[in-house]
């Protein structure tokens, strides 16, 4: 058969035409190959180039696949608005979208750039701080109910830790949990002028002290949310620094609660974490097992899955369709949240595939997949929608079981498996918490501040927050800017997405002490750890507050003292800009590779980057090249130690 193209005779080709085409921007490989595919009546599919990714397997992996993922259509976004990135476009209302430029200062309604970056910038903060609050909201419910029905409590030194905390004065451990969760909702649920009464009890001293003297202290959180959403609208609120200012404040309720305190109820519910080698990369994939995979954030919502699955009776049902069992595949935060507690569901979980940009590639590795949506607010258009009650959680694992085994058994005849079994690493430390590692260390601190204060450790940056496929491509900043760190015996570590780029290319396996400086080496090969250590998902950086705090309280400092740095390098989503709201208002340095869409406003601008560290003591470093902005942390880093004379 011969196809004609173009006016040119061409024979058909049984299999697919791959034209290696290389490109090279700046002097870096930025496009790979194309595949062309000759068909019936010459149907050609021309792929999207891929973006580059500090993943190599994984990058190899997906430039072989059929179909389009993320990392196939960031190549199709290369043009961005100008006035989008520089955060001056309004389309608030409906004489919009105004566009501000010299030409045109204001918008219709007389806002400037400094307003309406300061609007959108507020409004992005609101977003992701909603995001969190509705998972503390959710986890605070879900132990309520465990309390009421006499429910699994596996950690029962959080429970009392916390229960304590909050002057709960109940013997039965179900009261306890009852109490801990109304306390939660009550704060949350406050009008704004009412301040949460947990906000002191959560904080350090001096923190809540200096958020007193600035007027940042939270009212109900939830309502904080609800105002900045009014106070943004067109008309009303035309002040930048109020709107900064109010960002701080989201800030405080997303880290004390959507952070902190989520990690804690989820302690209670599923037990803490503890400190083991784990799998993660797609070599968790076992193709005996029927294979659930897991992603979002909330923990609590798949407790009764992870319970179900090791019950004789879904053991049975995966034997009676052909397999051994089942396994849970953990995928960005949530998976990354089970990692953190894997010693406690060592029979069902398989490990952490990869961060937020590997979860398409992980379903294409089977394919023909069932999608099901326990939350509205996570409603995927092809999904099947069963929200989540704590009544009905014995009904929807039953479902989740039983349409896993349909699926199973309808695609294993009609599907190729694709799984790269050289993905990943068998030796990752996980299960690090602010509770393990103090108990790693002897029950104290102390240790790891004599390291800091001989030398042997300068400083500690906590790499956090997502991945995006614009700082170098998929985790490429993230990566080399860690690797510049430990080489000069700064201790990393490492919450959120990017603890999912980290660990696959084996940067939190012991191993990588090798990749330290000299003295940071040293220390790493004495301990028997990586010089990146993982903390978790996103949630997990309210648990890096609490080193911090407890390292400040030893040395009898303030946050701002101490020899700390943050980075969100590759930062994608809101609730990474109300994470960072949050590290500023603890009075921390954080970098960003990419601005969060402020620089159309040289007031805004200037109040993050520069007034800020007159306020709480942090600002915005941003930076866009690696061993410039290693050089900038490592100076800050000196001269905090300077300041604490060490």
């Amino acid at each position: 058969m011969t196809l004609n193209w173009m006016g040119l005779n061409m024979r058909k080709f049984k299999t697919s035409l791959y034209l290696e085409i290389k490109v090279y921007l700046k002097g870096k490989r930025f496009l790979k190959g194309y595949k062309i595919k000759g068909g019936f009546n010459m149907a050609v599919n021309v792929k999207t180039a891929t973006c580059e990714s500090a993943d190599k397997i994984l990058e190899s992996f997906i430039a072989d696949l059929d179909f389009d993922t993320c990392h196939h259509r960031i190549g199709t976004q290369d043009i961005k608005c100008g006035f989008g990135l520089q955060g001056v476009c309004c389309k608030l209302c409906a004489n919009g979208p105004c566009r501000v430029t010299p030409d045109s200062p204001k918008g219709v309604c007389g806002a400037t750039a400094d307003t309406i970056v300061a609007r959108n910038f507020l409004r992005a903060v609101s977003a992701g701080s909603a995001c969190y609050l509705h998972i503390v909201e959710k986890a605070a419910w879900n132990l309520m109910e465990t309390g009421k029905n006499k429910g699994n409590i596996k950690g029962k030194d959080s429970l009392d830790e916390l229960a304590s905390l909050f002057g709960i004065a109940e013997d039965d451990e179900y009261e306890k949990a009852i109490k801990i969760g109304e306390r939660v909702l009550v704060d949350l649920y406050k009008p704004r002028f009412e301040r949460m009464e947990l906000v002191e009890k959560l904080t350090y001293k001096p923190r809540y002290d200096r958020w007193q003297e600035l007027g940042i202290l939270p009212g109900g959180a939830k309502s904080e949310v609800f105002d900045s959403l009014i106070k943004t609208s067109t008309n009303l609120n035309s002040d930048p620094v109020d709107m900064l200012l109010h960002a701080l404040r989201l800030g405080i309720c997303t880290g004390l609660y959507g952070l902190f305190l989520t990690n804690r109820l989820n302690d209670i519910m599923l037990g803490e974490p503890k400190i083991r080698l784990a799998s993660v990369g797609f070599k968790v994939l076992d193709t005996d097992y029927i294979n659930i995979m897991t992603t979002g954030h909330q923990h609590s919502l798949f407790a009764h899955l992870e319970e179900a699955l090791t019950t004789d009776y879904a053991r049975e049902k995966a034997r009676e369709a052909g397999a051994k069992g089942f396994k849970l595949i953990g995928s960005t935060c949530v998976g990354q949240d089970m990692q953190l507690r894997g010693e406690h569901n060592q029979e069902v979980f398989a490990g952490h595939t990869g961060n937020n940009f590997t979860s398409e590639a992980l379903i294409a590795t089977e394919l023909m997949i069932k999608m099901i949506c326990i939350d509205d607010v996570a409603k995927k258009a092809n999904a099947e929608l069963i929200e989540y009650t704590y009544e009905d959680r014995e009904k929807i694992s039953s479902y989740v079981i039983e349409e896993a085994i349909k699926s199973y058994q309808n695609r294993r005849d009609k599907v190729v498996i694709n799984i790269p079994e050289n993905h990943g690493n068998d030796n990752t430390l996980t299960g690090i918490s602010e509770d393990s590692l103090r108990e790693f260390l002897g029950g104290s601190y102390k240790p790891l501040i004599d390291l800091i204060a001989k030398g042997y450790i300068k400083g500690v940056a906590g790499i956090v927050g997502c991945s995006n496929l614009v700082s170098g491509g998929h985790d490429v900043f993230t990566v080399k800017l860690t690797k510049e760190l430990i080489k000069r015996d700064i201790l990393v570590l490492s919450a959120g997405c990017s603890s999912g780029g980290l660990e696959n290319v084996g940067l939190m396996s012991p191993e990588a002490a090798d990749l330290a400086g000299g003295l940071l080496r040293e220390v790493c090969k004495d301990l028997g750890i990586p010089p990146v250590l993982n903390f978790g998902p996103c949630l997990s950086i309210g648990r890096l507050e609490q080193v911090a705090t407890e390292l400040a309280s030893i040395l009898n400092v303030d946050l701002p003292q101490l020899p700390l740095v943050l980075s969100a390098p590759q930062w994608l989503e809101e609730q990474a800009l109300a994470d960072g709201a949050f590290g500023l208002a603890l009075g921390l340095p954080l970098h960003l590779a990419k601005p969060p869409y402020i620089t159309g406003s040289k007031l805004v601008t200037k109040v993050l980057t520069e007034d800020l560290e007159e306020l709480t003591g942090g600002r915005l470093i941003l930076d866009d090249d690696v061993v410039s902005t290693a050089n900038r942390l490592e100076a800050i880093i000196l001269a905090k130690r300077v300041a604490l004379g060490i």
